[in-house]
């Protein structure tokens, strides 16, 4: 892929465009808001890394506000410290594809972008998320299972949006310590446990077929059973 990283943090940019460039990605970069979108717009790419705060006049809602005016619908996806629900939220309705705060792990920012890429062009922001007849609705905050409402708190909400995100694929407890709580570190608590539960109390036990998973030794994995 041709990827745009538009960072102003020298650390940070140097470390994901190495890292894109040993995946076999080619990466330009732009270190502010104005040049990000001047490359942005006159240049083709299969995605962009955008910062949300930048220097340069234009910060990255705006710039990707105006790609979208413009009819560009190169999947974009945030990298920032702006982390709450309200920022990410912004984001989306932006016409971001994705959004992952900092820190980060790498090899999470290389497969949310790799997935996104696959999602494909023109198909606008994703909004929504789905796995067998749960839906999680990200602009609204809502989950609903069998048109059923489930009321989660903003962790359970954040794991499950994780656990939906990568829905077929085992999740270790370390890409949930730093994808859901942002440890880079086991605190060895039983913190993942505790919500695990909770939210298997509520998306799965009201209904006939569980759709979280263990799997033994490795993580979890959120799947509808084969009948």
């Amino acid at each position: 892929m041709r990827i745009l990283v538009v960072e102003d943090d020298k650390d940070v940019a140097g470390f994901v465009v190495k890292g894109l460039r040993e995946a076999g990605h080619t990466v330009e970069h732009a270190d502010n808001g104005r040049d990000g979108l001047f490359m942005a717009a006159s240049e083709n790419f299969d995605a962009i890394i955008l910062d949300r705060m930048l220097p340069g006049g234009i910060d990255g809602l705006r710039l990707l506000e105006t790609l979208r005016a413009q009819d560009n619908a190169t999947p974009v996806m945030f990298l920032s410290a702006l982390g709450q629900v309200d920022d990410r939220v912004k984001g989306l309705k932006a016409g971001g594809d994705d959004y992952l705060t900092k820190p980060f792990a790498f090899a999470e920012l290389l497969a949310r972008v790799e997935a996104m890429s696959r999602r494909g062009k023109g198909e606008g922001p994703t909004t929504r998320l789905g796995v067998g007849d749960l839906e999680m609705d990200l602009l609204s905050r809502g989950v609903k299972r069998a048109g059923q409402k489930i009321d989660l708190q903003p962790r359970e909400f954040r794991l499950l949006e994780y656990l939906m995100r990568h829905a077929g694929q085992v999740v270790t407890r370390t890409m949930l310590l730093e994808g859901v709580w942002d440890y880079h570190f086991d605190p060895q608590t039983n913190v993942i446990d505790v919500h695990i539960s909770r939210l298997r109390q509520k998306i799965d036990k009201p209904f006939e077929a569980p759709l979280l998973h263990t799997v033994r030794n490795a993580g979890y994995m959120l799947r509808v059973e084969e009948p």
